[in-house]
């Protein structure tokens, strides 16, 4: 197992890695759309939160020498259905052509009261 780390990415808020590779794969934690900078959630509603947790995500898989087309798999956590289509519009955008399985959920409430947060799975290269 290697711990994966990128700066461009915001620090853990707890007892986990931004990612960890193993056997051929990259696990991502789960992402929100902290400004790394400020660790602060980015204004703005949905729309800027799933851009910004998109930029951490790549930063992450950036760090693997990875990206978006090596994603099998993508979990969507959203704090209502109703920012679904928003934030499906981003996602399809940031993945074009390229369709990792995903799931997607609801949930009561996510870190840092957060609308999205999206983790991945990758394979290395």
């Amino acid at each position: 197992m290697r711990k994966i780390h990128s700066e461009r990415a915001p620090k853990a808020i707890g007892p986990y890695s931004q990612a960890i590779e193993s056997r051929g794969f990259v696990y991502t934690a789960g992402q929100v759309g902290l400004d790394p900078a400020t660790t602060k959630l980015v204004a703005g509603g949905i729309g800027p939160e799933t851009e910004r947790v998109f930029e951490n995500l790549r930063a992450v898989l950036g760090e693997a020498g990875l990206d978006f087309t090596d994603v099998v798999k993508t979990t969507v956590f959203l704090t209502t259905m109703a920012n679904f289509q928003a934030m499906n519009a981003i996602y399809a955008a940031r993945f074009g052509d390229h369709r990792p399985a995903r799931s997607t959920v609801a949930v009561a409430e996510l870190p840092a009261g957060a609308l999205v947060e999206i983790d991945v799975v990758a394979r290395t290269r």
